[in-house]
């Protein structure tokens, strides 16, 4: 993947596709695992853009797990995206469990892809913006900086 203006146009044209009622082309357990490879090539993407070598480690069974905690290592911002990605890990493992009940399959699939469509939104708008994301951890404004530089406004009567 390339840090251009939209990072993750592609992944996110395709997350749109399945977003719609379109049948399912592939078995729910194939699609809940190539979305959870979607998601690891977010966050490959991520450390490789801070010119780091993505792990093949995993934490808890999953490469995505350690994506993050290596992509948080030195960004406590990006830590905004933890639970993000324990959540894809979670509907991964809920569609394992429905493989043969396709309308639960269903439902967390869309969940698992709005869910990866915001991991893509985040991290690229990381890319764009270090600073997303702090306000998340440390409930200081993106811009608090600026605010600080530019001095107290005055309210007039």
């Amino acid at each position: 993947m390339t840090t251009t203006e939209a990072p993750f146009a592609e992944l996110l044209d395709r997350v749109d596709a399945r977003l719609t009622d379109a049948p399912l082309t592939a078995t729910a357990r194939a699609l809940a695992d190539l979305q959870l490879a979607e998601a690891e090539d977010v966050l490959e993407a991520w450390l490789e853009s801070k010119g780091r070598t993505p792990t093949g480690d995993t934490v808890e069974g999953f490469r995505l797990l350690a994506l993050h905690r290596q992509g948080a290592k030195g960004d406590p911002s990006f830590n905004a995206c933890r639970e993000t990605c324990r959540e894809i890990v979670y509907l991964r493992n809920v569609v394992t469990e429905y493989d043969g009940d396709m309308p639960e399959a269903r439902h967390s699939l869309r969940l698992q892809s709005m869910v990866v469509k915001h991991l893509a939104l985040f991290v690229g708008g990381k890319m764009v913006e270090a600073g997303l994301g702090d306000f998340c951890c440390s409930s200081r404004p993106i811009r608090h900086s600026d605010a600080a530089a530019a001095g107290p406004t005055i309210q007039g009567d």
